[in-house]
This record gives C-alpha cells, sequence and structure tokens, in this order.
C-alpha cells in the first residue's frame, strides 16, 4: 500500500518534523496504512526497483544518497517514498513544502540545521520562491550556501557549509522545475497510475490494518471506483468500512461496497458529484460543447481552478471530456455515461461523424 498527501504547515513555520502529534482521527489512520520500506510499497515496480539500486549502493558506500526527484498526481505516494528512503538510509527526515519557502532565508534556516545524511523533503517544489530556488543550486551540488548579511552596497556574503544531505523533492508539474533544478537531481522517477489489480493489493493491505474484513469481490469493487489512485482507494476502503459497520455486519462484499459508494455519490468509473456536475452541465447545458472553462465552472458553480486541475483531468483520461482550441468538448463515451442522446452533428450522433464536434466546423 501506499498514497502520499499535501504536507500542512503552520503559517509562518516552513518546516514540520516527522513524529509531531497527527491532527485529527484520520491524519493518524492514515500515517498507520503507510508502507515502513520498499517491500512493502505495492505498484510502481519500475521505480522501486531504481530507487532500491540507488539506496542500496549508497548504502555500500557510507554515503548520503543521491537527491531524488519524484513527480505525479497526487496520491501516488510520493511522501511515502521519501519517508521509505529516510527509513532504508536509517537516517532522520524533515518535511517541508515549496508554498512555505517564501524567501532564502527560510531555506537558509532549514539547510544550516540539517544533520549529515538526513533526508529533506521538500512537497511541491515547482512552487518555491525563486530566491530560495537559487540557493537550492548551490545546496544542492557544493553542500554551501552563502548567507547575505546587510543590504545594499554593504551587503557581505558569508559561506555556509552544509554536511551531505539527501533532498527529495516532490510535484505534480514536472514541467513547471527549471533545467538547472531539476538536472541537480541524481534520480528522476514519474509515478503512474496504479492498475486495477495493484490497488486491490492496497485494500486487502489496508483492511487488515483497519480490522476490516473485505472479501475479494468488494475490494474489486472498492478499487475499480478509485481513479487508479491508492489515497483515494483507502478513502474509500475506510467510508465502506463506515456504511458496513453501521448498515450490515461489518463484512465488505461488492453489494455492500456498492450500495455504500452510491451513498457517498461515487459512481462505477469513479465519478464523483464534482466531475458529473461537470459533465451535466456541458452536455444538458451546452450540447456537448465547446464552451470555454469559465463559462462551464460558472454553470457548475465551482471556481474555475476546481474544475480545471480536480475534475478535467480525470475526465479527460477516461475518455468522457476532451480540450479543443475552442473549448471542452464532451466524447461519446460522455453521452454514453450519462445515458444522454447526442444531438445531430455532436460525436456519437446517429449519423455524424463527430469530427466537426470535437475540432470545429
Amino acid at each position: 500500500m501506499n498514497w502520499d498527501d499535501t504536507t500542512e504547515t503552520a503559517p509562518g513555520d516552513p518546516e514540520r518534523l516527522v513524529g509531531s502529534v497527527a491532527d485529527g482521527e484520520d491524519q493518524a489512520v492514515e500515517a498507520a496504512l503507510r508502507p515502513k520500506d520498499l517491500h512493502e510499497f505495492v505498484g510502481q515496480a519500475k521505480v522501486r526497483e531504481q530507487l532500491d539500486l540507488v539506496l542500496r549502493a549508497a548504502r555500500t558506500r557510507g554515503a548520503a544518497a543521491d537527491h531524488v526527484l519524484l513527480s505525479g498526481a497526487p496520491g501516488l505516494g510520493k511522501t511515502t517514498l521519501s519517508m521509505i528512503i529516510a527509513a532504508e538510509m536509517s537516517a532522520p527526515i524533515r518535511i517541508t513544502s515549496g508554498p512555505a519557502i517564501q524567501h532564502a532565508g527560510d531555506l537558509a534556516a532549514i539547510l544550516s540545521s540539517l544533520q549529515e545524511g538526513e533526508v529533506l523533503f521538500l512537497d511541491e517544489i515547482h512552487r518555491m520562491s525563486r530566491p530560495a530556488e537559487e540557493m537550492l543550486y548551490m545546496a544542492m551540488e557544493d553542500f554551501r550556501v552563502d548567507v547575505i548579511v546587510g543590504k545594499g552596497p554593504g551587503a557581505t556574503a558569508i559561506p555556509l557549509e552544509l554536511p551531505p544531505f539527501t533532498l527529495v523533492g516532490a510535484t505534480t508539474r514536472a514541467g513547471l522545475l527549471p533545467p538547472p533544478l531539476r538536472d541537480r537531481f541524481g534520480f528522476t522517477a514519474h509515478m503512474e497510475f496504479y492498475e486495477p489489480a495493484e490497488l486491490e493489493q492496497v485494500i486487502h493491505r489496508s483492511a487488515r490494518l483497519l480490522d476490516v474484513e473485505t472479501d475479494a469481490e468488494g475490494a474489486t469493487e472498492i478499487a475499480g471506483r478509485s481513479r487508479g489512485t491508492p489515497r483515494i482507494a483507502n478513502r474509500l476502503l475506510r467510508r465502506v468500512r463506515d456504511y458496513a459497520q453501521v448498515k450490515a455486519d461489518g463484512v465488505i462484499t461488492r453489494d455492500i461496497a456498492a450500495r455504500a459508494l452510491a451513498v457517498y455519490e461515487v459512481d462505477e468509473r469513479g465519478l464523483d458529484r464534482l466531475d458529473r456536475g461537470v459533465l451535466t452541465a456541458l452536455l444538458k447545458l451546452f450540447g456537448g460543447g465547446p464552451v470555454g472553462l469559465s463559462t462551464l465552472a460558472v454553470a457548475v458553480g465551482e471556481e474555475r481552478e476546481t474544475v480545471e486541475e480536480v475534475a478535467e483531468p480525470f475526465l479527460v483520461r477516461e475518455g468522457l471530456l476532451a480540450r479543443t482550441p475552442r473549448g471542452r468538448v464532451a466524447t461519446p463515451a460522455a453521452w454514453a455515461h450519462l445515458g444522454l442522446t447526442p444531438p445531430q452533428g455532436q460525436p456519437g450522433a446517429a449519423g455524424g461523424t463527430g469530427q466537426q464536434g470535437l475540432f470545429g466546423a
């Protein structure tokens, strides 16, 4: 099992040490579900094999591991892998995030307090401020930072030597990383979405840790609605567990899982309320498109960023929505999924070619 979650930091606090008291029962449960080593980590076989070689070689040399960059969609295991890297290297780990580092001084304070061999996990590294980013170049390559004292012509740069450390950067948008930063990572890996069979392994493992009984068909039902993401699989498992304990005998079967997920508005393809709202507006209000993103967001009562970053990537990946130069367009699969008949001239309409609806007149 594996998953990761966005690092939360208190306002004004650029770092958070692992082992602090969890905020809420859900965080405590999620932390307990994390695998502790590469052998427990399900999925990402190629990444695990490559990372295992990197870590074993570093242990053999008695040196800190190379800097690691992990990219991929949220919930695929980037935070978990960072913790596993620290555990495999028998090193402490410090967690922070790009948005929390607004000034070079914030980063200098963190770097100067690192121990030799320590792992620094920097989540959403692409959102770090430019001055801090430039300071990170030298820290990663030469294990040194220049601390500026004073302002104006009288400012002085004081070099500060750093102990060897391992930076693990995580990003959901690798394309936003500048090449000088990306090139300083000794190992880069892209996390892929999970196959249903892998998610079933995640669910069975989590069910054992949560002391929940689930049969094979129940795990299959949950896995099929988890959008290829372990974090979502674990969340749905906990909600189905609640339903099974309250409405049934506590055992998760296919029927119980389907009924529970219907209550939580997650359909058989994993679409939730927002996803279906976007598709329904696109089909019923705009005839399948094309329609602009801002207009679509207003129609569903959500922010533009929410539609673009939360709903749209999954709908595109499922082949239910297409992005075109003229706007968002529904595909034939979207009409079929909602049980609607496309109008003449739209993709999937009787006698229609579908080319005009997707790519314009």
